[in-house]
């Protein structure tokens, strides 16, 4: 007598749970900002990845109504049979301009258009090189690829050079894939020297900018940008979801590797275009992040402030159990012990009206408090995180 094929289900729950590592839905009931409506309660919110506070913005809201009164509400088909309109090669102009490459294409999310980049342009034949932090949309394109994979330590390009020296050889193509804004620890890859090395084994090199676009750099273009190194042979992927308060993804690069995708991604060629709404909001978004340099400088001068005053409270630590770990960006942590230890710091701060997320294994090896600091943040809600973190 058989036990039932899906028996195993609970099972798997309930080491979730004994592990504290279960994880559930948190209803937000208002438009997303600086504070949100959080199951019944009022809370400040340092959770969220719309660093620029773009959202909830009027003009992405009413720029998407006349994107649905004009074009309907989906996209009815991929890009390739009825899912193309006019505002898709509008906002990719706009990327591309904003990246300063010579074309873009955009998918339906920022997971998708990485899994189908890195499927698209390796196979069987050839080798990734990862860094041990990407993303998992990095990591599993680098799976579905079928190349073979490498992970070389964190930022740790001495390590990569040694496996690069090792390996290369051995393979017809290269690509080394790297976040540029690590999401769960804030801090940056060095983009020249990866560049550099790119260059010397002759290997293709991908940034993901999804934490990085509209945030990083003169004029918001990302880490590229702020490293100088815009106008250089690369890929670049990122989203519209985060500071470009949207939904979608893009890669941005040379012509002929985005006609290439066109013919050959397969997240791209066999998905349903980007909503209307979705890209005529992003598309407004670019143009604000264009035109209103004072949101990414005062999202700057937000982090500066919290870093130097959390720094008096948890000085900056390098260890193998980190606390207050070293970012270049909004993305600030606070390492903990423990998934359990993580839970009850985040409910006493969501008991003291901040909301900041748990974030535990497998997300990341080591669990964490993790906050998220926008350009809508007034320094008096900052000043509260504050009290609350000394007071816990």
């Amino acid at each position: 007598m058989t036990k039932g094929p899906y028996k195993w289900l609970n099972k798997s729950l309930e080491t979730l749970h004994k592990a504290n590592w279960y994880r559930s839905e948190k209803t937000v009931s208002n438009l997303p900002g600086s504070t949100l409506e959080l199951e019944g309660k009022t809370v400040i919110n340092f959770a969220s990845n719309d660093y620029l506070g773009l959202a909830g913005d009027e003009r992405l809201i009413q720029s998407a109504i006349a994107a649905v009164e004009q074009y309907g509400t989906g996209s009815t088909g991929s890009r390739l049979l009825s899912g193309h309109r006019d505002l898709h090669s509008q906002l990719e102009q706009a990327i591309a301009r904003l990246k300063q490459t010579e074309d873009a294409l955009v998918f339906s999310s920022g997971y998708l258009a990485n899994i189908g980049t890195i499927a698209a342009i390796v196979g069987s034949k050839d080798l990734i090189l990862g860094d041990i932090y990407n993303h998992s949309s990095l990591k599993n394109g680098a799976k579905l690829s079928g190349a073979t994979v490498i992970e070389y330590l964190h930022c740790d390009f001495k390590d990569l050079a040694a496996k690069l020296e090792e390996n290369r050889h051995q393979y017809r193509r290269c690509l080394i894939t790297t976040d540029s804004v690590f999401s769960m620890d804030g801090d940056i890859c060095q983009v020249p020297d990866l560049l550099s090395l790119g260059k010397k084994y002759d290997c293709m090199v991908l940034f993901d900018e999804a934490h990085a676009t509209g945030v990083m750099g003169k004029t918001g273009a990302g880490c590229v940008e702020h490293f100088g190194c815009s106008g250089e042979e690369m890929i670049q992927v990122g989203t519209l979801s985060k500071a470009l308060g949207s939904l979608g993804g893009y890669v941005a690069g040379s012509a002929t590797l985005i006609d290439f995708l066109r013919n050959r991604s397969p997240s791209w060629i066999y998905t349903t275009a980007l909503s209307p709404a979705d890209t005529a909001a992003a598309l407004r978004a670019i143009a604000i992040v264009e035109t209103e340099p004072q949101r990414r400088a005062k999202l700057g001068e937000n982090v500066t402030y919290f870093k130097q005053e959390l720094s008096k409270i948890i000085p900056l630590s390098k260890g193998k159990n980190p606390v207050n770990l070293p970012s270049e960006s909004p993305i600030i942590c606070l390492g903990l012990e423990s998934a359990k230890t993580a839970l009850i710091a985040s409910e006493k701060l969501k008991e003291a009206g901040i909301f900041a997320p748990a974030i535990r294994p497998p997300t990341v090896p080591t669990s964490r408090i993790r906050f998220s600091l926008m350009a809508t943040h007034t320094t008096q809600q900052i000043e509260e995180l504050l009290t609350v973190i000394r007071q816990i």
